[in-house]
């Protein structure tokens, strides 16, 4: 079907246009594309042939500068995009630079700065308590509902969708072995995220307010952060995750900008406790997205954790991680934090979904605690559009292959 010729309703049509980074078939030149149905428009030559004055933002191997021009450019290249794949006088010359998605070859759409990751699911986060502190009175430690808990991963490890995902090994040991051991983990994980894309820097000891996160934060994306938890549960005392996070973190070939994800605003769980004025959302738009993910291995549905449900907010995380002065650099990206909603199967890691390996899952391939070598992970989702159309996101998908 002719790109211009999307069907009514298509989750990637003219109302989404998310950015990418293709190569065209039988060529390794990268450059930024935009999609539309089951397409890739070449986003710098269309540019280029209608005279636009951000040819120069376009026609780039990632999309970082785009990503810096900010807020009043980023409004402007989605307008003409959208006049460029829907207005019929620009057909002649926008269609032939369109490339089947089928025949491009996807890399990662910009380059990732700093990798920072949340931990804003009250749901998630009470599973984790229940399983690991029985006994404390409360399953949230005492810090959980006054900041978002976050950690510092590792930006060169950020990989686009379909990147295989090696198996890491690591120092674990059970509570009833004697001594620690080295070799592959056995308990290898997921956790169904959404990431944002920072797109505007901000100065060296000047926090960023609420009020500023859509001038700085450009779009989002689904997120996979790889979990090692056999390796995380021994060394993540005192200081956190470590090398039990940072071997992956896979993101999708595509960024949907803010702007296409209006009518997807929704306000956060009510809060239960007093927030400080620097994290207070009350008077702010809603901050929530609702989002739909879905989570498969090997093809079939295990989870579908909404994001509606997350208790702390992008703005707030944003406004979190800069309060003690941090800058923003263009490429930031910062993880949700594992979705999960209330019920079983709105859980977005296996050791939620298998209770820490006591029930394990039933798949048409056979059960499954944590992920074997072969396994393959996709997440996907969409959110409400405008006149009930769904915005597409673009899937994340993994396969686990040995240790080396």
């Amino acid at each position: 079907m002719p790109p211009f010729d999307v069907p009514e309703g298509d989750p990637f049509g003219p109302h989404n246009l998310p950015y990418g980074v293709f190569s065209p078939p039988g060529s390794s030149e990268r450059t930024v594309g935009v999609r539309l149905g089951d397409h890739v428009l070449d986003a710098g030559a269309a540019a280029h042939a209608l005279g636009s004055p951000y040819a120069s933002l376009l026609a780039r191997p990632t999309l970082n500068p785009l990503l810096a021009a900010g807020r009043t450019a980023w409004s402007d290249v989605r307008r003409a995009l959208t006049a460029w794949v829907t207005v019929p006088a620009h057909r002649e010359t926008v269609e032939p630079l369109f490339h089947p998605l089928s025949e491009v070859t996807l890399h990662l759409p910009f380059e990732v700065a700093d990798y920072v990751d949340f931990y804003a699911s009250e749901n998630h986060a009470r599973n984790v308590g229940r399983m690991f502190r029985p006994d404390a009175a409360d399953s949230l430690t005492p810090n959980w509902k006054h900041l978002p808990i976050g950690y510092h991963g590792r930006a060169g490890t950020v990989v686009v969708s379909g990147t295989d995902v090696v198996r890491p090994s690591g120092q674990r040991k059970a509570p009833t072995d004697a001594a620690p051991v080295f070799g592959p983990s056995v308990r290898l994980d997921i956790e169904a995220e959404v990431g944002f894309v920072v797109g505007v820097p901000s100065e060296l000891g000047r926090p960023v307010p609420l009020g500023d996160f859509r001038d700085h934060v450009f779009g989002l994306c689904l997120l996979n952060d790889w979990s090692a938890r056999d390796v995380q549960a021994w060394e993540y005392v005192p200081l956190g995750p470590f090398l039990g996070k940072s071997f992956t973190t896979s993101v999708s070939a595509w960024i949907t900008p803010l702007d296409a994800l209006d009518e997807a605003r929704v306000a956060p769980p009510e809060r239960t406790h007093g927030l400080l004025p620097y994290l207070d959302d009350a008077a702010e738009e809603p901050g929530g997205y609702d989002l739909r993910i879905t989570v498969t291995v090997n093809g079939h549905v295990v989870s579908e954790p909404p994001f509606s449900t997350m208790y702390w907010t992008a703005a707030q995380q944003l406004a979190h991680m800069t309060v003690n002065g941090a800058c923003l650099r263009t490429g930031d990206l910062y993880g949700s934090g594992t979705v999960s909603g209330p019920t079983e199967r709105e859980r977005g890691s296996l050791l939620e979904l298998t209770w820490n390996g006591r029930d394990p899952l039933e798949l048409p391939d056979g059960k499954r605690t944590f992920l074997e070598d072969g396994d393959v992970v996709t997440l996907s989702a969409w959110a409400p559009g405008p006149d009930g159309v769904r915005v597409g996101l673009g899937e994340v998908t993994g396969r686990v292959v040995p240790a080396v």
